[in-house]
């Protein structure tokens, strides 16, 4: 059976209400040198939803597990025709004004470093290079068993050569489908079971997005860059985050403990409202543009 991933904090009670005065962020930001990190929360403005606001996908949807993934033919099956019709709604999705209000940012000199929980790639589409995918990308595969990275785009082509009847249902599909932050859609269980796979063309493993699913470590190398970053920067900006899960929390927390100040831009609660200097209650897209205006950029 599914679990469906839980929330493991409450929002603290006796916090004031987030603000909405940017001064805080802008003034962190023209100092230079702040980190951001950022969650599905600056992607909701270009249809992808996050996990936990108030029109997250958690309400109608259970993200797929690691273990479940690996441990079950039929989970994998079904994450693959759901990620078939997926991909294509996630590749129609364009960077919004917030992607490239911190690619302007950075392109400025004002940004030490980018790290996005997103697996979207919006934030490089906006032109941004230099992110640290935290959580991997959607756009590129590996094989579970030789390793073998290769390209999403790749495998959508040989997707479709192996399921040519799937291809009229795919497509009713997706027009009206709500894609999830983990790249798929919901799907019949009858469609699901028309859906045939492919193996890894190096060594026929198994295939996975390079993605970490719930219940699956980040790789040990990429929380060191990250860990590098955070101890580097003199502020950390965190946009459209709840810090819900422990992979981005962690790093709040190291700069937290560090004295180094947090400042928080995301509707609703999150995990670390806490640690933060100061908590911002906008839409990102409109924030972040303002930030970039009132800096003269």
């Amino acid at each position: 059976m599914r679990t469906r991933p839980t929330l493991t904090w409450e929002p603290v009670a006796g916090l004031p209400p987030a603000s909405t005065d940017l001064t805080p962020v802008l003034d962190a930001v023209r100092a230079g040198g702040a980190l951001v990190l950022s969650g599905a929360g600056l992607s909701t403005e270009s249809g992808i939803p996050d996990y936990r606001g108030e029109h997250g996908s958690l309400r109608r949807h259970t993200p797929m597990t690691y273990q479940e993934f690996t441990g079950d033919a039929w989970a994998r099956q079904r994450y693959w025709a759901r990620s078939q019709v997926g991909y294509r709604a996630m590749t129609r999705a364009l960077p919004n004004s917030g992607h490239r209000a911190v690619a302007t940012l950075a392109g400025a000199g004002l940004l030490t470093g980018v790290i996005t929980q997103n697996v979207d790639g919006l934030q490089q589409a906006a032109g941004l290079s230099d992110v640290v995918e935290l959580h991997g990308s959607l756009r590129r595969v590996i094989c579970l068993d030789c390793g073998d990275l290769s390209d999403r785009d790749t495998l959508d082509q040989r997707l479709r050569r192996a399921n040519p009847e799937f291809e009229e249902a795919a497509e009713r599909h997706a027009a009206a489908a709500r894609v999830n932050p983990d790249g798929d859609v919901e799907l019949p269980d009858e469609a699901v079971a028309e859906f045939h796979l492919v193996d890894c063309e190096v060594c026929g493993g198994v295939l996975k997005p390079d993605v970490v699913f719930f219940g699956e470590n980040v790789p040990a190398e990429r929380v060191a860059v990250c860990r590098r970053l955070v101890a580097e920067a003199a502020s950390v900006l965190v946009l459209g985050s709840s810090l819900t899960v422990m992979s981005g929390l962690r790093f709040v927390r190291q700069a937290a403990q560090a004295g180094t100040p947090v400042l928080i831009v995301n509707q609703g609660p999150g995990r670390g409202d806490t640690l933060a200097a100061h908590r911002v209650g906008l839409p990102l897209g409109q924030a972040l543009s303002d930030v970039v205006t009132e800096l003269g950029l």
